[in-house]
């Protein structure tokens, strides 16, 4: 099993949430100095680029954060299927479901710039995670070809490309209205007792978890309380080390078969082989 983690990742970090963001981070390091994974979105609803923030950005990588690609807008432009999805889309996620619709060559087209805007600030990207959790299949095939590491969904971590997964349940609060508010400070410590047995917890914190007093204290209580038996870390770093779970797992299998290199994704050489094809795809359709 993986050592008892905790993982604070916080979401939306752009020029236009940044003074947010900081109270957050603030607030984070009146339980602890924690390593964070920092979900970046490169142009947050089509916003210019800032130079202070890259440097910002640049600055929290040195000190220890991870660093990952959150969408490259958090906008979902796309055109909805019917009036369900069009709920989900634009009012559930209140239209920021950026990937959960793209097709195949738009999913490329959008990560492969932000790919390349992690390269211009030198940040070592390992993982992407979509606005809202929310991976169309277009999005999930794009994935196949980006050297990345991992992604996430609502409760599960999910390596790339070989999409083995770990079960690790979000937990989430909601700050944008009275009724959300009520809803997360009942709902939200009652799910992480219910999930205290699951290896890698991870407190999934937005901007304005900050603002409001009695959302801040909750979150705060319930990452003391699992720091106490719980590794702070890194979704990298957890990626990593399930990795590395998987390939011994498969290393002690005997004997080897066709199957079984089939189901665990193909042997490392055969992993390092579909990342340098995936180079080559990104060089000759996005030049």
């Amino acid at each position: 099993m993986i050592e008892p983690s905790m993982c604070v990742v916080l979401h939306d970090v752009a020029p236009a949430t940044g003074a947010a963001c900081e109270r957050v981070l603030r607030a984070i390091g009146e339980v602890g100095d924690l390593p964070l994974t920092l979900l970046a979105v490169p142009r947050y609803h089509c916003d210019p680029p800032r130079p202070e923030f890259d440097a910002w950005l640049g600055e929290r990588h040195r000190q220890g954060d991870e660093i990952a690609l959150h969408g490259y807008t958090h906008q979902d432009d796309g055109v909805p299927h019917g009036i369900l999805d069009h709920l989900r889309r634009h009012h559930v996620t209140r239209g920021e479901g950026e990937f959960s619709d793209l097709s195949l060559t738009e999913a490329m087209r959008r990560l492969t710039a932000g790919v390349r805007w992690f390269g211009r600030l030198g940040l070592d990207l390992r993982g992407f995670v979509a606005p809202a959790w929310l991976i169309g299949p277009g999005t999930w095939e794009a994935l196949r070809w980006f050297d990345l590491s991992y992604t996430c969904t609502l409760t599960r971590i999910v390596l790339l490309p070989e999409r083995h997964s770990l079960r690790s349940q979000s937990l989430v609060y909601s700050a944008s209205s009275p009724w959300r508010r009520q809803a997360s400070l009942a709902w939200t410590p009652a799910l992480a007792a219910l999930q205290r047995r699951n290896p890698v917890l991870r407190l999934e914190l937005h901007p304005h978890d900050a603002d409001h007093a009695a959302i801040r204290r909750s979150w705060q209580r319930l990452l003391a309380s699992h720091l106490r038996d719980r590794r702070a870390t890194t979704l990298a770093d957890v990626a990593e080390r399930w990795r590395r779970r998987t390939e011994c797992d498969l290393l002690d299998s005997a004997p080897w078969s066709e199957e079984g290199l089939r189901e665990f994704g193909g042997d490392e050489a055969d992993r390092h082989a579909e990342r340098d094809v995936a180079r080559a795809v990104q060089a000759r359709h996005h030049p």
